[in-house]
């Protein structure tokens, strides 16, 4: 059955998601506070670089079945997929969900459907939604059904994934989890798993935990191989040739509004207990310094003003998202020690250091650093920046380029987690 639906927050996750429902016949109100956001959709518009999504949205918006609002609506389903940041003492900010919470008290009704989509910790949806739903003097479970539903997306293949992915829907109780699971089922294809609301927020959090303690592992092993003389590349891979070992790959740090985050909310609601997981958050955020002070030892012998060029700024390849980027944390020490700083990245349009090509860039540069591997990247042409740089040094951090072609262009070459020669 159609539904009229209303989706509040329209990042990442919760534009994508009101595309998604609007593609498949429900009548999807957009709800977010950001002016931008507002007059992009109403036009037909985006402002996150997502593949496919603007053609969609554009479709749906002509259509009728897409419409953008600064507040909510009366409507049958209501989903809130609002940012969950950390604080500075990283603990889970959660003043968004909360605002976005009490808007839609005053619009519920009967049969309503609530369901959280925001990664949040454990216990939220127990301790924190119910508390506010109540207000609207209707019986949870009984009239008003309350679950959680975490994505489970890829930046870059989002519309793709929400379709294919399998998902999770915890419901306050079975009544509720079902009629979020038929809501959801008029889209994706993937197997639609039903369990209770903490099970479904811990699952949540524990994937993305999984995959950070692992690359954690791999940078910890990068350093190690630095310090005793080997190649952590070559060691991954061949240790990666064993049945039963998956080893992640190392890098410059962890970013994005998932893998950086998410383990936190475990340490905040087990602080004695998740030891391993906050040390994982730690290493991985220590990587810019590591990356820096290999900057440091490599231009040690530089005199005067150190330049160094910075290729990529966003958390991972080929998407706009600079959010919780390592890169970032990497620009502000070489700020802090007064180095010239220029950046590159294709994919982001607007940032303080940013120059359109590489090598205007690279122009009397002592140093250049591939932070992330864009696929822009592979088609540096190395005899112009040749001509270009005060110093020939190359820092791959992600073992993107190709040590032989770049040494044989005159340039000195050093990569993340190889001992420097």
């Amino acid at each position: 059955m159609k539904q009229k639906m209303c989706i509040i927050g329209l990042g990442y996750i919760g534009l994508p998601t009101a595309a998604m429902f609007a593609c498949n016949g429900h009548k999807v109100i957009g709800v977010d506070t950001n002016n931008k956001i507002i007059d992009a959709l109403e036009k037909g518009e985006v402002i996150i670089k997502e593949p496919y999504l603007k053609n969609m949205i554009e479709q749906e918006v002509v259509s009728g079945n897409l419409t953008a609002s600064k507040e909510p609506q009366e409507a049958d389903a209501f989903i809130i997929a609002v940012p969950t940041p950390l604080t500075k003492d990283k603990k889970a900010d959660m003043s968004l969900v909360k605002k976005a919470t009490e808007s839609i008290v005053p619009y519920l009704r009967k049969g309503n459907i609530v369901v959280l989509e925001s990664t949040s910790p454990t216990g939220t949806v127990k301790n924190f939604i119910i508390p506010i739903l109540k207000k609207s003097g209707l019986k949870i479970g009984e009239e008003l059904y309350v679950g959680y539903c975490p994505e489970r997306v890829l930046p870059g293949q989002i519309l793709f994934e929400l379709v294919n992915n399998n998902r999770i829907i915890g419901g306050i109780d079975r009544k509720s989890a079902e009629k979020i699971k038929d809501l959801y089922q008029t889209f994706v294809k993937g197997e639609i798993y039903l369990t209770d609301t903490t099970t479904a927020e811990i699952c949540k959090i524990v994937e993305n935990t999984y995959r950070d303690v692992n690359i954690a592992f791999a940078n910890e092993l990068a350093k190690i191989c630095e310090n005793i003389g080997t190649d952590v590349w070559r060691v991954i891979k061949l240790c990666n040739k064993h049945p039963r070992v998956n080893i992640h790959q190392p890098g410059p740090g962890v970013g994005g509004h998932c893998l950086a985050v998410d383990p936190w909310f475990i340490v905040e609601k087990n602080p004695e207990l998740a030891r391993i997981i906050k040390l994982a958050r730690e290493t991985n955020d220590s990587m810019p310094q590591f990356i820096f002070n290999k900057i440091e030892n490599i231009l040690k012998n530089t005199k005067g003003a150190k330049k160094v060029t910075i290729l990529g700024i966003t958390y991972k390849a080929n998407i706009d998202d600079t959010r919780e980027s390592p890169i970032i944390n990497l620009i502000k020490l070489l700020e802090k020690h007064n180095h010239k700083i220029s950046v590159v990245d294709p994919c982001v349009k607007e940032f303080r250091y940013k120059v359109e090509n590489v090598a205007e860039a690279a122009k009397d540069s002592n140093l250049l650093v591939l932070a992330v591997n864009h696929k822009d990247f592979k088609e540096i042409d190395f005899d112009n920046l040749a001509k270009k740089m005060r110093n020939k040094i190359v820092l791959d951090t992600r073992n993107y380029f190709d040590k032989n072609i770049i040494e044989r262009k005159g340039f000195k070459y050093y990569l993340l987690g190889k001992a420097n020669e």
